[in-house]
């Protein structure tokens, strides 16, 4: 009776040993203790003074999650390769990771810092998942959400532009805010953004460098309103290059000099979303729920 019972179980363990994901069956005899990382993983700038945004979001991150290593990758491999030749080296995503692993750590909190889940934050999301699991690796990568990823995200970003339009603005007066913009089916985060703001503020505007609304579309929108000021805003984590010559530029296809042209005045606001802690609180909010799951 004892000899069945004793082969029962051993068939038991073996189906049980086949089943389980080979990360389990390793997990058992790793002994390290838990150590916890946060990787912050922005799209990049070449621009030094939009280094403020970066400082400001780790500043935050460091108050709200105290005493947890925070390290920085980028996911633009153009601006990457062009701080390099002068003499600053950036890492990718996966780059963060290898180092993160070899540094031993076991849960890593990896918080896109891009504006919507568009192809940026979907190929970093792709790639840094494969680093989960893998033997004496790292035991559990989770990805926090960008700044707009739920219809509650966007109704909160829709307020806090609300709350960061400068305070001099007078109400006859339009709005518009820059966008990155993009081809990937994300774009319409923007769409769904300037529907919030409209409900708040129908002389607040959202357009897009690269995709839509376009700035075409909202310079008939201020002639139809009457328009005759402006300010300019960039809705980009960084006043970056978009932002100094694409929006607020000399050049006659910048949006300044395309506004200015139907006698529209603009001001432009050289500060990216991330030097407001509205916006920065967002980002630590989904940061937090994504590290949540480590305890």
């Amino acid at each position: 009776m004892q000899t069945k019972t004793a082969i029962k179980l051993l068939v038991l363990l073996a189906l049980v040993s086949l089943l389980l994901p080979r990360s389990l069956l390793y997990a058992h005899g790793d002994k390290r203790p838990m150590k916890k990382g946060i990787l912050l993983v922005a799209f990049g700038t070449t621009v030094p003074e939009a280094q403020i945004s970066f400082d400001n979001i780790e500043q935050s991150v460091k108050k709200g999650l105290p005493g947890v290593p925070v390290y920085w990758s980028y996911t633009s491999r153009i601006i990457i390769k062009k701080m390099a030749k002068e003499g600053k080296q950036l890492a990718t995503p996966e780059e963060a990771l290898a180092k993160m692993m070899r540094e031993n750590f076991t849960h890593v909190a990896v918080q896109s810092l891009h504006t919507i889940p568009g192809a940026e934050f979907h190929g970093m999301l792709k790639n840094v998942h494969k680093f989960t699991g893998m033997d004496k690796g790292i035991k559990k990568v989770l990805v926090g959400y960008p700044l707009m990823a739920t219809s509650e995200d966007v109704q909160r970003v829709a307020e806090a532009i609300i709350k960061v339009i400068p305070k001099e603005r007078k109400k006859k007066e339009g709005v518009v805010l820059m966008g990155h913009g993009t081809h990937h089916p994300a774009n319409v985060y923007y769409a769904a953004l300037a529907y919030h703001l409209q409900k708040l503020d129908p002389n607040v505007f959202v357009g897009t460098v690269e995709g839509w609304p376009e700035i075409g579309d909202i310079k008939s929108d201020l002639k139809k309103r009457r328009i005759r000021k402006v300010y300019l805003i960039p809705f980009m984590s960084v006043a970056g290059d978009h932002a100094r010559n694409d929006m607020a530029g000399p050049e006659e296809d910048s949006w300044k000099s395309i506004l200015e042209k139907e006698g529209i005045k603009c001001v432009p606001v050289l500060k990216g979303t991330a030097e407001f802690r509205e916006f920065v609180d967002i980002w630590v909010d989904h940061l937090r729920a994504a590290f949540s799951h480590f305890d």
